[in-house]
């Protein structure tokens, strides 16, 4: 594996979001998660959790509602009022249409998915009709005196439940009308409270309407009659959420606590077909507000207040009880904040609305492994770049050689040039950016600082030149004819003369640069690309996927490399593949041309191509290498994968030169700290 003095981080002060809406789409097995921030982000759930999309946040948008129609259709609304459809092929929102009912709390797309309907402050509840377009307003139902502030469709779309402050209406949908009231008991704790909110309804099939409320009840209501059927007071604090399975046969609810419960349809005796609600489990993932809740076939998901996203799997309902059968916990996102320029140990971190430039500090100490050196020179910030308007940074770059620094928001790209004077930075701005260049979904420069390449959201990837202070277009690389697919993730050769760009749908193209044509594109994989990367020399692709599969593809004789097939023949070792977090960062070493560098949230990892590849017999983890010739034992067990699990949760780690590395750490207990403080909770023996 070798010595590297390495960098260590910790001065990234990235906190999340927090979750504040989850939808979970049952056909295609996709969740969509949108954050405080207006982000929304879509999880596949069928390729190991991965965040395979995501549109960036706005500070005009606080997202209160979101859900899936027409089996792929995102809607969101939020309180500014307005509906959002977004394309999820182009990765921008399609169109905002304003609902003229005030900030809206609730929405829900009716059982059939061609009908959307949303619950607004001044107490109106309003039914839209979903075209192939965009959407169409229908009509109003009986005005409410308080806002809407949760929505539920029967099953037979029939009736319609809507949870209010201080009672349930149920509305009859062909009329609009409300044709029951449901009064909620305000008394919490035997104390009255002034007003009851009711977080969240759900309307079973047998007429049912469960709600969850702020005085820490779940209670069961008969539509029909609208009489209280059963309550259970099940926390001290709110109930915020609710979800409930399919079949109708189990649903989970979150509260304000962290703690999550799940309540199953059981029978009262073996030998009795009457059957009633009890709650089972109570699951306690989060430090604070469970904000939103989803019940998938196999799981219990749950996100909030602590940015955590929680896939809790149900043991009863997985078939088969392998890794997928852990509790999952999802925190960063699945692609890079990070850029570095080698040439002047600069990091540039990215944030939703500004970036930061750090130089790494330095040490003259030396010691033996392990050792933690002093610094002689304490890391310096040297620039603070906030970016103007509402809208967030999608995707940010430094230059290799660090005069130049690039980021896109949805509707423009910004392109700075840095002077360096001892201590002090002189920024200027890139003026008259073309007008095709709208917005970017990645953004990289070439080995040299010389070019720079740019993916839109609209499947074009264009090269430019850089010159002093400006830059000249160079040629642009079009989409293939009927598809807009938009472009993630880039990959440079360090000699400039190959580009390999991947969409959405797992696809890697490879341009040629010096006769700019498209030059070959890779054979199509089940599974999303997660990192990419070229090697110097040899030019070798270097493709990673949300299975943890690895591939090694030569750009030059267009075809997998032997070392690859070799290992796609083995297979990779069982350990290797239960991995949970996606590698999110690929590179090389400039004097070892069989090592490559990778990394995920939890581990890094130097593959020697030269050495045998492990099997499951063999340990995966920390091999120690051979001290000599003559240790036999030590040289029979070495392996290919050399894995380092010191750095955690690890987002970004490369090599500075042939012996330096950098390790950028974000400390779970750091964000936790700079969270607001969650409810106090009395415990035993305190």
């Amino acid at each position: 594996m070798g010595e590297f003095k390495v960098h260590r981080v910790r001065f990234f002060n990235y906190v999340p979001p927090g979750i504040r809406c989850v939808a979970y789409n049952n056909q295609s097995n996709r969740l969509a998660v949108s954050r405080t921030d207006g982000t929304v982000e879509i999880y596949n759930l069928s390729a190991n959790y991965f965040q395979e999309k995501f549109f960036p946040g706005h500070e005009s948008r606080a997202t209160e509602a979101l859900c899936w129609a027409e089996g792929q259709r995102l809607f969101s609304a939020g309180l500014n009022g307005e509906i959002l459809e977004y394309d999820l092929q182009a990765l921008n929102v399609k169109y905002a249409l304003d609902a003229f009912g005030g900030p809206i709390w609730s929405m829900t797309a009716s059982p059939s998915g061609s009908q959307l309907l949303v619950g607004c402050e001044d107490g109106s509840v309003k039914l839209f009709q979903i075209t192939p377009d965009s959407i169409q307003f229908e009509r109003n139902f009986d005005r409410q005196k308080s806002r809407i502030l949760s929505l539920s469709w029967h099953p037979s779309a029939t009736h319609i439940a809507a949870g209010s402050i201080d009672y349930i209406s149920v509305f009859d949908v062909k009329s609009g009308s409300a044709v029951r009231k449901m009064i909620v008991d305000r008394q919490y704790m035997g104390v009255s409270k002034r007003k009851c909110i009711v977080w969240g309804v759900a309307f079973l099939s047998d007429g049912t309407v469960i709600s969850v409320d702020s005085a820490g009840k779940v209670q069961f209501w008969d539509s029909a009659t609208g009489t209280l059927v059963k309550s259970h007071l099940i926390s001290n604090a709110d109930v915020q959420s609710i979800a409930v399975a399919d079949q109708e046969d189990s649903f989970v609810v979150g509260t304000a606590e962290g703690t999550i419960f799940h309540f199953q349809l059981v029978s009262v005796t073996s030998n009795s077909n009457e059957k009633q609600w009890v709650r089972t489990k109570p699951f306690q993932h989060h430090t604070h507000d469970v904000r939103a809740v989803a019940h998938s076939p196999t799981a219990l998901i749950s996100g909030g207040t602590d940015t955590h996203l929680v896939i809790r799997p149900l043991m009863e309902k997985v078939e088969v009880k392998n890794y997928d059968a852990a509790l999952r916990k999802i925190t960063f996102p699945h692609r890079c904040l990070i850029s570095c320029s080698k040439k002047k140990q600069l990091l540039l971190f990215q944030f939703a609305h500004h970036l930061e430039l750090w130089r790494l500090g330095s040490t003259v100490a030396t010691g033996k492994n392990g050792d933690t050196l002093p610094l002689s020179k304490n890391a310096d910030h040297l620039l603070h770049l906030k970016t103007k308007g509402p809208e967030n940074i999608i995707c940010s770059c430094i230059s290799p050689c660090g005069s130049w620094i690039a980021y896109s928001t949805v509707s423009r790209v910004f392109l700075y040039r840095l002077n360096y004077e001892h201590d002090n930075i002189n920024l200027k701005r890139v003026s008259k950016m073309p007008a095709f260049l709208r917005s970017a979904l990645q953004i990289m420069f070439s080995e040299d600082s010389k070019k720079f390449f740019v993916a839109s959201n609209q499947g074009s990837l264009h090269i430019f030149q850089l010159l002093e202070g400006s830059f000249k277009h160079l040629h642009s690389f079009q989409p293939q004819s009927g598809t807009v697919e938009a472009m993630c993730l880039l990959a440079v050769s360090p000699d400039g003369n190959w580009l390999a760009a991947s969409g959405t749908s797992a696809g890697v193209h490879v341009y040629n640069v010096k006769h700019l044509k498209l030059h070959c594109t890779v054979p199509a994989y089940n599974f999303p690309v997660t990192a990419l990367a070229i090697a110097p020399i040899s030019n070798n692709l270097v493709i990673a996927h949300s299975d943890q599969q690895v591939f090694e593809y030569s750009i030059p004789e267009k075809q997998y490399t032997e070392w690859s097939r070799n290992i796609q023949k083995q297979g990779f070792h069982h350990l290797w593949l239960q991995r949970d977090t996606p590698i999110t960062h690929i590179s090389f070493h400039p004097k070892r041309p069989m090592h490559i560098l990778l990394h995920d949230a939890y581990m890094f990892c130097i593959i020697d191509k030269s050495l045998p590849l492990p099997n499951d017999k063999t340990l995966l983890y920390n091999p120690l290498p051979p001290t000599n010739e003559s240790d036999v034992f030590r040289r029979r067990t070495a392996h290919a994968f050399k894995i380092s699990k010191i750095y955690k949760p690890l987002l970004f780690m490369d090599l500075l030169d042939e012996r330096t590395l950098v390790a950028v750490e974000r400390p779970l207990d750091d964000i936790i700290a700079q969270l607001p403080p969650p409810i106090k909770k009395k415990k035993f023996g305190t």
